[in-house]
């Protein structure tokens, strides 16, 4: 999704950010970060794309510039109080640096969901640690709560003049790069990044396009724009923890109005493709937040060409276990893996058959279990070099009269059936006709699985599930359950106490397909 954003053309907000922006205080703690000319995604596009490495800062992330030169800018009387903050991890790294470096005591409150490689290195760095609530949100509340009660000096995330010019530094160092930019891609969470940026370079270069990117399950600046106010979000994403943000901030989004030009919005599969073009033309793990900018680059540069285009590499503060997640996905954000089911007659031969449709197309996947004794469904992945090649191969299935369907967007498939053992519920089985299909999700958290099981209860039975972590924050399950009920409404009731958020796929064709 793609909102331009209607400017006002006056800069009622953004005109102070000058000055705050040439007096911050960063580079104590900061380095003015390089720009990498991206050769390997260049050479694949009609375009010139270079990275700002903020991935490249003492803590991994440009969150050091905003939180030294808030916590620089207080009074001996703020800083003698002690410092808190809350964050999901590189804001408290940022906090807890520039405490160590200014000598004042320092406490964080994390969500219980922070990865724990941000967990670590803000204990390293001296700060002490208050776990609390399962996201941001829930954290900031807790932090406010403390300060109140221990009179501490609570340090924002995003939403404070000090915190954006802090960011804004990135924007006067990259007027300073001898490149003649035509666009730049930040990032966005809470939009103090964004605001920081647009403010510097809007007001000195009027030319540059300045595009704001949000992954889609926490787009609060968007909704934001569309609602011209700022909205809470329900729910947030957090697989790129690094902006999951219920709802931008109110100083940032008065600059982002008069500032940025438009606000895109990119899935995770995108932000996972991202992730790998930036390790391959950096050598660089970047975590999923800090390629959601370059995620965003790729879909805007497909239809322009001959342009200096920049993205924002903002952290590498990668949690290892998201890894196997990331790989996995990149191929199909990247739009180079396919998935197809592919039903096939019960007979010797029909393996070696198909086989040969795919003819020296690589498989990646290759999934199959008997089912009946006339036909059977194989779940294929296919890489391919091109949409033409891919629909070329459908071509040719269709005229060797195969029946199959292209998985390569269905949920169910790519979250769950791929990873599952085991097959269809028995024709003679009694609750094979009354089984439903929900998928769902849930923080991630000690005792996460146990909790929900305990709030099902034991008055429903459950025929099939699915759980898998990512290495994010939250699992996804796939769950059956046997409903002997006329009046569905009644399951969905109960589910809905249960704590966690379901959306039926009884009619989902991976699972007509291949479970049910």
């Amino acid at each position: 999704m793609r909102l331009k954003i209607k400017k006002t053309g006056k800069f009622k907000h953004s005109k102070k950010y000058i000055k705050l922006i040439n007096n911050a205080s960063v580079y104590d703690v900061a380095i003015d970060s390089p720009t990498t000319f991206a050769s390997n995604l260049s050479a694949k596009g009609n375009n010139d794309i270079y990275l700002k490495r903020e991935d490249l800062q003492p803590i991994f992330s440009f969150k050091n510039r905003g939180a030294y030169n808030k916590i620089s800018n207080l009074s001996e009387k703020q800083r003698s109080l002690g410092i808190i903050a809350a964050s999901a991890g590189n804001h408290a790294q940022g906090v807890a640096l520039a405490c160590k470096r200014l000598n004042i005591k320092c406490n964080i409150v994390m969500p219980v969901t922070a990865p724990e490689n941000k967990l670590n290195s803000v204990k390293r760095l001296g700060a002490k640690i208050t776990l609390h609530g399962e996201n941001l949100a829930e954290a900031l509340v807790k932090a406010d709560e403390i300060s109140k009660k221990y009179n501490y000096t609570f340090v924002h995330p995003f939403d404070d003049p000090y915190t954006i010019a802090g960011q804004g530094t990135i924007g006067k160092e990259i007027l300073q790069d001898d490149i003649k930019y035509d666009a730049i891609f930040v990032p966005v969470g809470g939009g103090g990044l964004l605001a920081g940026i647009s403010a510097w370079i809007r007001q000195n270069d009027k030319k540059i396009k300045i595009i704001g990117v949000e992954v889609d399950d926490s787009a609060c600046l968007t909704e934001a724009l569309k609602s011209n106010k700022r909205v809470l979000l329900k729910k947030v994403g957090l697989f790129a923890d690094g902006v999951a943000v219920s709802q931008v901030g109110k100083h940032n989004l008065d600059v982002i109005k008069e500032c940025v030009d438009e606000v895109m919005t990119v899935n995770i599969d995108e932000v996972c493709a991202a992730v790998k073009d930036i390790f391959e033309d950096t050598r660089v793990l970047s975590e999923p937040s800090g390629a959601v900018a370059l995620a965003g680059l790729k879909i805007y540069s497909k239809k322009i060409k001959n342009k200096n285009l920049l993205a924002l590499s903002s952290g590498a503060n990668v949690n290892f276990q998201k890894l196997g997640f990331i790989v996995e996905r990149s191929e199909l954000g990247e739009n180079r893996e396919k998935i197809l089911s592919i039903k096939i007659p019960e007979q010797s031969g029909s393996f070696l058959k198909l086989a040969k449709v795919f003819g020296k197309l690589p498989v990646t996947e290759f999934n199959y279990r008997k089912s009946n004794k006339e036909e059977a469904f194989v779940l294929v992945g296919i890489r391919t070099p091109s949409e033409k090649s891919f629909i070329k191969l459908k071509n040719k299935l269709k005229k060797l009269k195969y029946k199959f369907n292209d998985y390569t967007s269905n949920n169910i498939s790519n979250d769950h059936l791929r990873h599952m053992v085991g097959g269809r519920v028995s024709s003679t089985n009694e609750y094979g006709h009354n089984e439903r299909i929900f998928n769902g999700e849930f923080p991630e958290k000690p005792g996460a699985l146990l909790e929900f099981l305990r709030n099902f209860g034991t008055n429903w039975n459950i025929s099939l599930f699915h759980y898998r972590n990512i290495g994010s924050a939250y699992g996804n399950i796939l769950i059956g359950i046997e409903d002997p009920n006329n009046n569905k409404s009644i399951l969905l009731k109960h589910l809905d106490k249960s704590g966690t958020i379901f959306k039926e796929e009884s009619n989902n064709r991976a699972y007509l397909d291949f479970l049910k």
